[in-house]
C-alpha cells in the first residue's frame, strides 16, 4: 500500500471500532449469516441516522473532515463512551497538521524527584507519552527492574518473560496498557517513536497485534495491580496515575497498599530488604595503594 492508498488514520479507527460491536448490543438480530465481524457499514450509517454512501466515503479515506455532529452521531451507533468520543473527534480534526513532539531528551522536573524520593514506602516512577520510564524512586526499581528509568513500560509488558511471572494479572494488565497506551499517545498514530514501539510488538506479540487492532481508547488513571514478588511474595497494589501539568505527557505513577492489610507489611519488607541492600553496598571499602 502506498501513502496514497492509505486511508488516513480516522479511517482505519472507525473499521475497527465497528468490527468490534456486536449487533446484539445495538438491538440488530444477529441471524448467523453475517460475513464480517461486528457491524456491516450500513448498520451503522443506519444508526448514526447518515446515508450508507456517506458512510462508506469516511471509512475509505475519501472524506476526512466530517463535522462534529456526525462523528458524535457515529460514536453513538459505535457505542463509544465519552474518552473514545473525544479521541475520535481528535482524529478528524488532527489532519495532517499534528505536531511531531521533539526527539530531545526528556527531563523530569528535580521537584517531582525530590518529592518521589521522600516517599520510602511509596513505589513512584514517571513515564512519558510512549511509555518510556524518565525517573522512579528506589522502591519502585526493587518493585520491578523494568521500573528503571531507560526501560519502555509497553515493550516489557509484552516482551519480558520476568515481568509476566511478577503480574499475576497479565492478562488484564495487558488488555488495560494497550487503550493507556493509544490515550496517552494522542491521535498521532503516525508518530515515529510511537510507530517504532508499535512496529516492534507487532512483530514480536500476537497478543499486542490483537489488542492494538481492536484501538480501544482508556486512560485508566486508578485501579489494582496483582504481583507475585519473588522476595516477600503477593502483592496487591493500588495505583494512581496523574499527568503532570506544564509537560508533554509526562505522567506520575504511584502505588499504595491498604493500611493493616498483608500487602502493606510486605512492601514494607521489601523497603527494608532494599535500605539493606544499598546500605551493604554504600559499606563495601574502596581499595587504596599503600
Amino acid at each position: 500500500m502506498t501513502a496514497n492508498d492509505d486511508p488516513g488514520p480516522l479511517a482505519r479507527h472507525l473499521r475497527a471500532r465497528r468490527e468490534v460491536v456486536q449487533p446484539g448490543a445495538v438491538g440488530i438480530p444477529d441471524t448467523g449469516n453475517r460475513r464480517v465481524p461486528g457491524l456491516r457499514r450500513e448498520e451503522v450509517a443506519f444508526l448514526a441516522g447518515v446515508s450508507s454512501d456517506y458512510y462508506v466515503r469516511l471509512e475509505q479515506g475519501r472524506d476526512r473532515r466530517p463535522s462534529e455532529q456526525v462523528l458524535v452521531s457515529i460514536a453513538h451507533a459505535l457505542q463509544l463512551d465519552e474518552e473514545a468520543t473525544a479521541y475520535l473527534l481528535q482524529l478528524a480534526t488532527s489532519g495532517n497538521t499534528r505536531r511531531r513532539r521533539p526527539r530531545k531528551p526528556e527531563k523530569v522536573r528535580d521537584g517531582i524527584r525530590s518529592l518521589m524520593n521522600t516517599w520510602p514506602l511509596t513505589p513512584a516512577y514517571v513515564h512519558n507519552a510512549y511509555m518510556d520510564v524518565l525517573a522512579a524512586n528506589r522502591l519502585a526499581v526493587a518493585l520491578s527492574p523494568f521500573n528503571t528509568p531507560g526501560r519502555n513500560s509497553v515493550l516489557a509488558a509484552f516482551l519480558e518473560p520476568e515481568l509476566r511471572a511478577l503480574h499475576t494479572d497479565w492478562e488484564e494488565m495487558t488488555a488495560r496498557v494497550v487503550p493507556y497506551l493509544r490515550s496517552v499517545a494522542g491521535p498521532d498514530v503516525d508518530d515515529p517513536r510511537l510507530v517504532e514501539i508499535v512496529g516492534e510488538l507487532s512483530v514480536r506479540s500476537e497478543r499486542f497485534r490483537k489488542l492494538w487492532a481492536r484501538q480501544d481508547v482508556k486512560h485508566k488513571a486508578t485501579g489494582t495491580s496483582l504481583l507475585q514478588h519473588p522476595q516477600v511474595g503477593p502483592l496487591e497494589l493500588r495505583y494512581e496515575k496523574l499527568l503532570i501539568p506544564g509537560t508533554e505527557g509526562q505522567t506520575l505513577v504511584t502505588y499504595h497498599t491498604l493500611p493493616g492489610s498483608d500487602s502493606e507489611e510486605r512492601l514494607h519488607l521489601l523497603a527494608s530488604l532494599d535500605d539493606t541492600v544499598h546500605a551493604d553496598t554504600d559499606a563495601v571499602p574502596i581499595a587504596t595503594d599503600h
